[in-house]
């Protein structure tokens, strides 16, 4: 018997094979990513792969007989991308530490403690805490010995944790608007070749060379410019002092860590690890929803603009080039309104998830008589509403995705920000069935996706109260303090 696939069918697998191993990718990766001297490594190593890849369909013709393996370095590129993002991440919280502004808070801060000691003789900087202990509610949120009633002690801490907060959403944020600008000009560079060979099979496979030689080439500022090795030891063993003890490495081993990634994955997903980062997994919770909710109101708008308001392919071009281009707004003028207003990372979030669940209900109005009943505009009817809210999705997307790993890097261990990563990533892909499976069956069984929109806004708001749950002060010490535990059960 003979295995005939279909080409859109093939894609599918290829895709979901792909996805199946950048998730087994992440995971055994997250120990080497996390030991200093392999980080930058890996993340270049990981964009090699990818950009190869990419490059390599120039060499395949379509009529070759070795045409199928386009399906594996198809497999390649998409792992290779996946991985090097969880790398990527992993650099954010240590170079928001570095910034100017969080250096002179930390500075502020360790003065005012060095002050505080000086003036009692019985301060204690370092607690003697049991290695099993856990944290409870009513544990203070500096470091025990600081007197609670130190004012200039606890104003610098607050001070510090602000800043922290700012740099992490303000380099988080740029990295998405270049991101965005990005992939915006290697887009217009590829339609070049596929306009002028008329959308022919090599046009094709030439635009996918182009954008891994574009991948190649803009990985070398991060070669050049990246910290290494030293810069993050440095940074952790700051860190770790606080906390009474240094930086302990034993024998470095890839075949061990990748082991003892699988092993820790498990003890992460432990009842008794949970408690320990309640804050951190209540946060996981909430990006279940989230993460699979944007991209599902993305898929379901082209979706609807296409099926029921009947948008010709260049239109929904058009609106694909709207989105990001909004996105890169977004990006830049969200945390500057922050800084402005004084927002938290996770008020700013909680205002983002709010502002696009009003793409859904809005489309939810067309059910209304006054815009079935032939109203020139209102309740998502036409296209100029879809340009507009192309725009409008784009400028709330953007920044949502900075500020949502942005938070995110506030509530992980330090020295293990590529582990945490890893299962931010799992989170993500792992819950991308669930909307585009339900807005289907919706779909099918009324005949009306716009049916879909009710499940989208409801969706969306069951993440809103399980955001408001995070405690960010709370989960921020217990991060710090389950570096310390963790290091000293690992080494014993």
């Amino acid at each position: 018997m003979s295995l005939c696939l279909k080409v859109s069918s093939t894609s599918l697998y290829v895709y979901s094979i792909s996805v199946a191993l950048q998730a087994l990718t992440v995971i055994s990766m997250g120990g080497i990513a996390d030991h200093p001297p392999h980080r930058k490594r890996l993340l270049l190593a990981f964009a090699a792969l990818g950009s190869i890849s990419a490059m390599l369909f120039l060499l395949i013709p379509s009529s070759s007989p070795v045409w199928p393996l386009v399906a594996p370095l198809a497999i390649c590129a998409n792992v290779g991308f996946g991985a090097s993002i969880v790398a990527l991440n992993a650099y954010i919280p240590f170079l928001a530490r570095g910034t100017r502004d969080v250096v002179i808070a930390r500075r502020v801060l360790d003065q005012s403690i060095d002050q505080a000691e000086a003036s009692r003789p019985d301060f204690r900087r370092t607690a003697d805490v049991d290695d099993g202990d856990l944290h409870s509610a009513e544990d203070p949120l500096l470091p025990q010995g600081v007197p609670a009633t130190s004012a200039d002690v606890l104003a610098a801490k607050i001070v510090h944790d602000n800043s922290v907060s700012s740099a992490t959403a303000r380099i988080s944020a740029q990295g998405i608007a270049l991101g965005y600008a990005a992939g915006i000009v290697m887009l217009l560079l590829a339609l070049v070749p596929v306009r002028s060979l008329e959308g022919s099979t090599f046009s094709l496979r030439l635009a996918i060379g182009l954008s891994g030689a574009w991948w190649a080439l803009f990985s070398i500022p991060a070669a050049l410019w990246l910290p290494g090795a030293s810069a993050i030891e440095a940074d952790l063993s700051h860190i770790r002092s606080e906390e009474g003890e240094g930086m302990l490495f034993e024998k470095w081993s890839a075949r061990r860590e990748i082991l003892k990634a699988w092993k820790r994955l498990g003890g992460m997903l432990r009842w008794q690890e949970i408690r320990k980062l309640s804050n951190t997994f209540v946060y996981l919770a909430a990006w279940f929803l989230l993460s699979d909710g944007f991209t599902t109101i993305t898929s379901t708008a082209i979706l609807f603009g296409k099926t029921t308001l009947h948008m010709s392919p260049s239109a929904l071009i058009l609106i694909g080039a709207l989105t990001p281009s909004a996105g890169i707004m977004g990006s830049l003028v969200w945390p500057l309104l922050q800084q402005r207003m004084g927002w938290s990372n996770l008020r700013v979030l909680v205002i983002l998830v709010i502002m696009a669940s009003l793409i859904p209900a809005y489309g939810c109005l067309g059910f209304l008589p006054v815009f079935r009943s032939g109203a020139r505009v209102g309740g998502l009817t036409t296209w100029g509403e879809m340009y507009a809210l192309a725009v409008y999705f784009g400028s709330v997307y953007g920044a949502f995705q900075g500020y949502a790993r942005a938070f995110y890097a506030e509530l992980i261990p330090p020295g293990e920000e590529a582990r945490w990563y890893g299962l931010f990533s799992i989170t993500d892909k792992s819950s991308s069935f669930l909307g585009p499976l339900m807005v289907g069956l919706i779909a099918d069984t009324t005949g009306n996706i716009r049916y879909a929109f009710f499940f989208l806004v409801v969706m969306v708001w069951l993440a809103v109260p399980i955001l408001m749950k995070v405690n960010v002060d709370r989960g921020r010490e217990d991060a710090k303090a389950y570096t310390y535990h963790l290091a000293r059960t690992d080494d014993n």
